[in-house]
């Protein structure tokens, strides 16, 4: 049985799955990850924050665009435990 773990902004901003623009995403929808790995970044003011995994599994969706706007609480992954 598996478990569903959000991924929640914690501020609001601009998501980016990606270090910079010529550069891979972070992760991809159906890749494992370890909690505390980096799904991407929140820019705010120039100023960009790590987003972590907040719980080990395989990603099941982002519910964010890459570059889309984010409000603080708005859901933008989906990690499912196994």
């Amino acid at each position: 049985m598996s478990n569903s773990i959000k991924v929640m902004a914690p501020i609001p901003g601009v998501f980016y799955r990606r270090p910079s623009p010529d550069e891979d995403v972070y992760v991809n929808e159906g890749d494992e990850v370890k909690e505390g790995d980096i799904i991407g970044l929140v820019e705010v003011m120039k100023s960009f924050h790590e987003l972590k995994a907040e719980a080990s599994g395989v990603i099941d969706a982002f519910k964010v665009e890459d570059e889309g706007m984010l409000e603080a609480g708005q859901e933008i992954a989906v990690i499912n435990q196994k």
